[in-house]
């Protein structure tokens, strides 16, 4: 945390490099010893452990979760059910939030239920009395005030409002990790940003970069160990061209740095024309492919001067994004390639077709693609050897990837293969799996692709910048200047540029295109990062103002929620796990923002209805905006978003 003057951040820690590499000079020697049998081997040894895995899953599925309210229900609900239904075991509870104005929660098994005892000679004469023995056999506990049952017998449970104090109180002494959701996976990868190297980071990599950021956070905060890859386009036959390019540009390339090759883009495009144009070129460049493949120093020097220059270029990137990966490209598992589709191929999956090696995939009228005709590997090479590598080296149980809605059928396809070879179940519902987590398109004003007026895609870097920027302009505009060192300003509009970026994406629904719009993103009005941000900073002013130390309160006083909008922040605060929860269950974001602007609307009506500071209820209200602050600062940080104290 670190204070500026009248506003203070709260910063995430960056290390000096948050764009790791790894040395991939062995990955040339390695894959003599990749056979198709120890691949096959390696794959058994990982199913076994598979099963193991998930009989440890249903294990902790039983284990408590003392911050998800809706697992708790469950609990109890579960019981009710073995003694309402005795001979229909593992009978799964169906409980979800309420939204009608019955309860809090409801549990919605009697009509299911129903459709399955009928005519067994039950006891029961239809859902509604199915619902009547549910709620009759439920354990007592002091969570629940009343219950009633409504319609086709759904059970509706109101929550002690007791009971909701005392669990926020115990939160904010015990912290906010205790809410953290128990996922039933140990560890995932999740692959997301992967630029090409020697193409300079634009708008088309903000949504995967920013989308898988916020993923790994939330399912690093639900203890799951999280694998960040950056899946990097750094291996293939565009590495000719630019070798060749830089031998003739650069006579002592080892000297080249990035100021001297200058505007990436431009050096790809200049590499890219001379390879379309100069046939001699392009033969030497056809040759450089093969060199830097056979592991020749010199070649592989030079793709590796290419790749670093990138490497500092998408670093700038991260750095403001506040985004950390660990690099391992397309090289890193080009030399596992030869044993996997080997391997593929004695499973009987690889079949010959017009020259090519390939498996077809049921249900769809193209093959994937694994050796091309000219017995050269691509995506679809790259891809099966890195799940594979995910599955049986890296022990992963999920593994997300991160790319546009247009690669959704090529993924879909991978997955299918690998189902086929027996690396992930076929089902589809236990793990180990794999997942794609698709997006939409970025889109300008005129509804079209998001470009510049020359018709270019928009650097990313110039994007951040400009937000930023904006963002600077309105606090001058707002006194701040007056008010802040030159260091104070340049940090909060930091904070809040590129949190509106980062907000005004992540807000919407994944699969859907959005329209880009600078003004709409940092109005601090509506459905913003801006708005929440200021919600924040006003939540923490009136503690300040209060005099109190929260601290001392914590321990000493207690939370009361008698009023109806007291009563309705809380219950909505304790909702937090379940909804972290459910974003890192169906990978959607969007679903936690929905949450944090609703909480910030929660707060905004307790507040202009309950007095805080001088009430007869200070204490216990002054708790209530401590707590309320603690879950948005969380949901700011699943976000990668930076929270302002004071503005």
């Amino acid at each position: 945390m670190i204070a500026i003057g009248s506003l203070t951040l709260l910063l995430a820690p960056v290390s000096s490099s948050s764009f790791l590499s790894l040395n991939r000079l062995s990955s040339f020697h390695s894959s003599s010893s990749l056979s198709a049998s120890d691949l096959l081997r390696a794959t058994s040894r990982r199913l076994a452990l598979a099963t193991k895995t998930r009989t440890v899953a249903s294990m902790a599925k039983e284990e408590a979760n003392v911050g998800n309210v809706k697992r708790q229900l469950a609990k109890l609900f579960e019981e009710s059910l073995k003694i309402t239904v005795p001979n229909e075991p593992d009978v799964e509870p169906l409980v979800a939030a309420c939204t009608a104005k019955f309860g809090d929660y409801q549990c919605n098994n009697a009509m299911g239920l129903w459709s399955k005892i009928k005519g067994k000679g039950t006891e029961f004469r239809g859902p509604p009395s199915v619902g009547q023995a549910i709620m009759k056999n439920l354990p007592l506990s002091e969570m629940i005030e009343s219950c009633s049952v409504a319609g086709p017998g759904f059970v509706n449970v109101v929550l002690a409002k007791n009971w909701i104090a005392k669990t926020i109180q115990k939160m904010l002494i015990d912290g906010i990790e205790t809410w953290a959701p128990r996922l039933h996976v140990k560890k995932a990868v999740v692959d997301f940003s992967s630029p090409n190297i020697a193409k300079e980071m634009h708008v088309g990599h903000l949504r995967s970069t920013i989308i898988g950021d916020s993923l790994a956070r939330m399912l690093e905060f639900s203890n799951v160990e999280v694998l960040r890859r950056n899946h990097v386009g750094d291996w293939g036959t565009q590495f000719g061209m630019l070798i060749e390019y830089l031998f003739e540009k650069f006579p002592n390339f080892e000297d080249v740095n990035e100021t001297a090759i200058g505007d990436l883009q431009a050096f790809y495009k200049a590499s890219k024309q001379r390879f379309d144009s100069d046939p001699a070129f392009k033969e030497r460049a056809q040759k450089a492919v093969v060199r830097l493949q056979g592991g020749e120093p010199k070649y592989y020097q030079a793709w590796a001067q290419i790749c670093e220059i990138s490497r500092r270029e998408f670093d700038k990137v991260y750095q403001r994004l506040r985004v950390q990966l660990e690099e391992k490209g397309e090289s890193f598992y080009n030399p596992y390639i030869p044993g996997v589709i080997e391997a593929l191929t004695k499973l009987g999956l690889v079949e010959e077709s017009q020259g090519a090696r390939v498996i077809f995939i049921e249900g769809v009228n193209i093959p994937l693609i694994v050796v091309k005709s000219d017995g050269g590997f691509n995506y679809a090479s790259t891809d099966l050897a890195a799940l594979w590598y995910r599955l049986n080296e890296e022990k992963a149980e999920w593994i997300i990837y991160v790319t546009d809605v247009g690669q959704q059928q090529h993924f879909d396809m991978v997955f299918s293969a690998a189902k086929r070879a027996g690396w992930l179940p076929s089902d589809g519902s236990t793990y180990p799996k794999a997942s794609h987590v698709g997006f939409g398109l970025v889109l300008g004003e005129d509804g079209k692709r998001f470009r510049t007026r020359s018709s270019e895609v928009v650097r990313l870097v110039d994007l951040l910048d400009e937000a930023k920027s904006r963002s600077k302009a309105t606090l001058i505009e707002r006194g701040k200047a007056e008010e802040w060192t030159a260091d104070e300003l340049e940090q909060t509009a930091e904070a809040v540029g590129y949190g509106a970026v980062k907000y005004a994406d992540l807000k919407n629904n994944r699969l859907t295109n959005y329209t880009f719009n600078f003004d709409q993103m940092l109005n601090d009005k509506g459905n913003t990062a801006v708005y929440l941000l200021y919600a924040h900073a006003r939540i923490c002013s009136i503690i300040r103002k209060s005099g109190k130390d929260i601290e001392e309160l914590k321990k000493m006083g207690s939370l009361v929620l008698n009023h109806a909008d007291e009563r309705a922040l809380g219950l909505h605060l304790l909702q937090f796990s379940e909804v972290v929860e459910e974003a890192c269950s169906n990978l959607l974001p969007n679903v936690l923002c929905e949450y944090l602007y609703n909480l910030s609307e929660y707060f905004t009506k307790f507040y202009s209805n309950c007095q805080v500071v001088g009430s007869a209820e200070e204490t216990s209200r002054l708790l209530l905006c401590e707590a309320t602050a603690t879950v948005m600062r969380k949901c700011f940080y699943l976000l990668g978003i930076v929270p302002v104290y004071k503005i």
